[in-house]
């Protein structure tokens, strides 16, 4: 017998997180709670670090507690060949899933995606709304494209993917051809009269001209469902993150979580990863070297 129970928490709440999972004792878990808007987290990367780092670190602990059977983390194309504070993250949060499929009971597998049509912050509901107010139509590139796929795609997808992977991988779901979003904003501006104005704003800090699906380096297998494919995650030791200092300046910050993103580039079988940050001196100098940061801050 089905029952639904809802509660609203926090996932920077450990406790709570910890107490529901307590109390609920989940067989499968689906976590999506993150923050997602680029330029506020490319401003703010602190938040990036309370949320999609801590918060998926509470979310694993709470769910390993609690001997979940399937642990399910969806990633983004952002986190492939990240180069934004929000690909870091969420790179990162595949790592710690990883690290959690391999040490743990249970399954502990990320699913990566790119842009989901109608949802909150899609760009098709941006576009429908400044042609409603008569325009122009925002668009930061004549050449930028984007993949897509419907709410329905993504949800049946999202759950197979689950349902057939397995520890340390990244499921990543057949978004199709890359759409172009000028294109798209031309199509839509045609149905309005009179005619809508758009307007090329440019590139923000750490967006792509192009998203992909496949970091560098990252081999592609074929997975038992002919729209899913699957790349082995290197596993980051939850040690690294854990005490992060969080009063850290934005730019330490930024540059702390893209050293962590990056070290989980190095091929699998190659060096090991740290196993954790050495405590620094107390009379070293400033230093913008995220090595030293880290040493310095966790």
């Amino acid at each position: 017998e089905f029952r639904r129970v809802l509660f609203r928490s926090d996932i920077r709440d450990r406790r709570r997180v910890a107490e529901l999972f307590g109390e609920i004792r989940p067989d499968v878990v689906f976590h999506a709670a993150a923050l997602k808007h680029l330029p506020l987290l490319q401003a703010h990367p602190v938040e990036a670090l309370k949320s999609n780092v801590w918060g998926t670190l509470s979310v694993l602990d709470a769910a390993a507690a609690a001997g979940v059977t399937r642990f399910v983390n969806i990633s983004t194309d952002k986190a492939a060949n990240a180069c934004s504070i929000l690909g870091y993250s969420k790179r990162i949060a595949e790592g710690l899933t990883s690290y959690f499929g391999l040490r743990h009971q249970g399954t502990f597998l990320s699913v990566r995606f790119g842009n989901v049509l109608g949802s909150r912050g899609s760009v098709l509901t941006a576009f429908r709304a400044q042609i409603e107010a008569g325009g122009p139509v925002t668009v930061t590139h004549p050449d930028v494209t984007r993949f897509f796929m419907t709410i329905e795609e993504a949800v049946q997808l999202v759950i197979q993917a689950g349902a057939i992977g397995h520890d340390g991988e990244a499921l990543v779901l057949d978004m199709g051809e890359p759409v172009k979003i000028a294109d798209v904003a031309r199509r839509l501006a045609a149905h309005h009269s009179p005619e809508i104005q758009i307007v090329y704003t440019g590139l923000r800090p750490g967006e792509k001209l192009h998203e992909e699906l496949f970091a560098d380096g990252e081999e592609s297998h074929r997975s038992d469902h002919e729209l899913i494919r699957y790349v082995r995650v290197p596993d980051l030791d939850p040690t690294l993150v854990r005490d992060v200092d969080p009063t850290v300046s934005g730019a330490d910050m930024s540059s702390l979580l893209e050293f962590l993103a990056r070290t989980m580039t190095v091929a699998l079988g190659d060096e090991p990863l740290p196993v954790a940050f050495e405590a620094a001196p107390a009379t070293a100098e400033p230093t913008t070297d995220p090595l030293a940061i880290g040493r310095a801050h966790v």
